[in-house]
């Protein structure tokens, strides 16, 4: 094989290399909780807040958080208290966060779906009820970096969607608050708020303590022991996924400014050292300026050690033969955002068969999908947008069936399942079905 590395320490891989697919497999493998360390520390934690509740997340809490209190109610934060984080800000950010807030909002009211019914002609009734979920849980990340922006993600569907009461749990580090994160639950319409974090707030939000009510579902990205929480505690509660880190994958016909491809790859690299960004192009000479422009611009970034590592372990720059080759790339890896930084990209998009997010064309940064366009940014990861979608409303809300019967429908339907369910040696259901038949 001919792969090499740039200074930067990303791969440059081509589609010609004999070994292409293999050093591709190992390049998007990712399994985020299989260590079975992480499950045994889980699963401890996750026994003990559900035999001990309050008690054990304060144990938990001090001792993973570096705290020193002694009761829940230390770590409770009221509505008030979120108002006056969203008050207390300087105007720009109370400005930028109210303006990415009701986008988000505008964008997931269009995705409500409403409940339905159709009338057969003998008077029968069938359809479907929509409902909100009572309570969600909403986990927001606080350990590397505070993310305002996953409040509005995860918290404004719940809202739109319905949901009678929304649950936030942060950590707090050496309890520092962080008062954009609040000013944002404040927005979002969160009702109440618990500074704990880990796998210790999964247990919590699962099983329910004296303090911190159980809910229905869980949502929002965190670490591998969150991950890993999240799917231990999955039957208990429902959950929205299991995210690995965070991917780009764009797609250059060789036409957008090198330096602009170079920070978009960045972006994502920023993240953690486990974040992918990889380009794929089929003019070699682009590659090899993007290349330039990354090792250029590298020593430029704040958490450049970060991106390095990041690019080092899981980046690459991709030579493929065509547009028809590029194609097929993006639905093998499936990404969580993908660029399409080309002339055309409305020609692309029937094509695209798994992505979580698509940005189309030069000047669609996917930085601004991150905070403020309007779409949701919690997205299936590690390639599973071959299955899954983006967070949205609709992860709130459960489906019933409604059937209602008249007396000719039931009589109808009553000969039909009788037979079925003869065939089936269930005698009582065929029965049931049979005292309705009208002779």
């Amino acid at each position: 094989m001919t792969e090499t590395t740039a200074p930067s320490g990303i791969a440059r891989l081509a589609t010609t290399d004999a070994d292409f697919t293999a050093r591709l497999d190992h390049l998007l493998a990712w399994e985020g909780v299989s260590d079975g360390e992480v499950q045994a520390r889980v699963a401890e934690i996750l026994a003990a807040v559900k035999d001990r509740g309050d008690a054990a997340l304060v144990e938990a809490s001090n001792r993973f958080d570096r705290l020193s209190v002694s009761s829940m109610a230390e770590l409770t934060l009221s509505a008030p208290r979120l108002r006056q984080a969203y008050e207390g800000l300087p105007a720009e950010q109370r400005e930028a966060l109210a303006q990415a807030a009701e986008r988000i909002r505008l964008y997931h009211e269009r995705q409500k779906p409403e409940s339905w019914h159709y009338t057969e002609a003998d008077g029968s009734v069938l359809g479907q009820q929509v409902m909100p979920l009572d309570r969600a849980g909403i986990y927001v990340p606080g350990g590397k970096a505070a993310y305002p922006s996953s409040v509005l993600m995860n918290a404004i569907p719940a809202h739109v969607a319905g949901v009678r009461e929304i649950i936030m749990v942060v950590p707090t580090p050496d309890g520092v608050l962080n008062e954009l994160v609040l000013a944002a639950a404040h927005l979002a319409g969160v009702d109440r708020v618990f500074t704990v974090g880990g796998a210790q707030a999964i247990a919590a939000l699962a099983y329910g303590t004296e303090t911190v009510p159980r809910v229905d579902k869980i949502v929002g990205p965190g670490n591998i022991y969150v991950a890993t929480a999240k799917r231990a505690v999955f039957g208990q509660v429902g959950i929205d996924m299991i995210a690995g880190p965070s991917e780009i994958l764009v797609v250059s016909d060789g036409g957008t400014d090198p330096e602009w491809l170079a920070m978009d790859l960045f972006s994502q690299a920023e993240h953690d050292e486990d974040a992918q960004a990889i380009l794929v192009g089929w003019d070699a000479g682009h590659l090899d300026a993007v290349e330039a422009a990354i090792d250029r611009l590298l020593p430029t970034l704040e958490r450049q050690a970060i991106v390095r590592e990041s690019l080092s372990r899981r980046g690459a720059l991709i030579h493929c033969r065509d547009r028809a080759e590029a194609m097929t790339l993006i639905n093998r890896i499936a990404p969580e955002h993908l660029e399409l930084s080309v002339a055309n990209p409305e020609g692309w998009l029937p094509e695209v068969r798994h992505a979580g997010a698509i940005f189309m064309g030069r000047y669609t940064a996917e930085a601004l999908g991150d905070y403020c366009a309007g779409p949701n940014h919690v997205l299936p990861t590690s390639g599973t947008a071959r299955f899954s979608s983006p967070l949205g409303v609709y992860d709130f809300q459960k489906r019933s069936s409604v059937i209602h019967c008249s007396p000719e429908g039931a009589s109808e339907l009553g000969r039909v399942a009788s037979v079925l369910a003869r065939g089936e040696s269930l005698t009582a259901h065929a029965r049931s079905a049979e005292y309705r038949i009208k002779e």
